[in-house]
């Protein structure tokens, strides 16, 4: 009854979603809702969030090309630069991302971030910054996805290393919770922003509220690994890394990684470190490349919204 509900309510807004995708131009290989806007979490509101896309574009200077044409006030006053411009900033500063924000969308507020196909494979296999990855390890509505079967092979390896990398940092016997607040977790680790502008509950209030979507989007992965028993009835996982998979050549994924790092018997502190340092070196660079994309008064009240987010989060714990 409740998956059919939640199911219903996806359905509901997928269609809302679409009609603001419209208004953006289509050359997408990936699009894609994510956030608070778009899941419920605990002590908000999603009707009232801002709402979150990410659209991943094979040729970023064409897309901006026309996106300055159809959408030109969404841009700071980078947009006078132009597409060429935009486009450099978006690769080569930052976790390669570029997002225009507090854009007013069929009655709503939204953010959106573009970010270039080839960048978000490479983030995916590899973790080189975690900034997409990272959340395309939670759940997210998928509004557009192409038939690149690269793209599609890489969202699946992305969530097989946060299942992995999870399992390194758990004991042999846990929880379904358990692990979807490590995997959760995951690209929050070493973030500046949860020390100052982020709720400290952000992790638990993403999971709390959204088990049988983070059931849905594991369950296969969970079903298939040779690392763990999973008891989806009884809601519990006992895992047991044993062997070293070892594949040819010398470009290897981040769950190959992995799998050596498991050998280690001080694995957990290494993963947690390795992930901290990806994340905290991408978070701060994003972040002040977002002053510039989304203009100082955009980038003050965006700011004032975290806060006020962050501020509401501590009234909530108990005393």
């Amino acid at each position: 009854m409740l998956m059919s509900v939640a199911l219903s309510a996806l359905h509901s807004s997928s269609v809302f979603f679409r009609r603001i995708l419209s208004s953006f131009p289509q050359d997408l290989s990936l699009a894609f809702a994510y956030g608070s806007g778009v899941f419920r979490q605990t002590g908000s509101c999603p009707g009232k969030n801002m709402l979150d896309f990410v659209f991943a574009v094979d040729d970023p200077v064409t897309w901006h090309t026309m996106n300055l044409i159809e959408n030109r006030k969404h841009y700071s006053f980078l947009r006078y630069l132009g597409p060429k411009h935009i486009s450099s900033i978006q690769s080569d500063y930052g976790a390669g991302v570029y997002f225009n924000t507090l854009v007013p969308a069929e009655d709503r507020v939204i953010k959106y971030g573009v970010i270039s196909t080839d960048a978000l494979i490479d983030d995916l296999l590899h973790w080189n910054t975690l900034y997409i990855a990272g959340r395309l390890h939670k759940p997210v509505q998928i509004l557009l996805q192409n038939e690149n079967k690269e793209l599609r092979a890489a969202l699946v390896g992305n969530l097989k290393s946060a299942v992995t990398a999870s399992f390194l940092m758990l004991p042999e016997s846990f929880s379904e919770e358990d692990l979807f607040l490590q995997i959760a977790g995951l690209s929050y680790s070493g973030d500046f922003r949860m020390l100052f502008g982020e709720d400290k509950s952000k992790v638990s209030n993403i999971v709390k509220d959204n088990m049988l979507h983070f059931r849905k989007l594991y369950n296969n992965i969970l079903q298939e690994c040779p690392q763990v028993v999973y008891k989806p009835q009884q809601g519990r996982l006992e895992q047991q890394i044993t062997r070293l998979v070892e594949r040819p050549g010398k470009n290897r994924d981040v769950e190959e990684i992995l799998l050596q790092v498991a050998q280690d018997p001080d694995c957990s502190s290494v993963v947690q470190q390795g992930l901290s340092s990806i994340v905290k070196a991408s978070s701060i660079t994003q972040s002040a490349k977002g002053i510039a994309t989304a203009g100082l008064l955009k980038t003050l009240s965006y700011s004032a919204g975290k806060l006020q987010k962050m501020w509401r989060g501590w009234r909530r714990k108990p005393a």
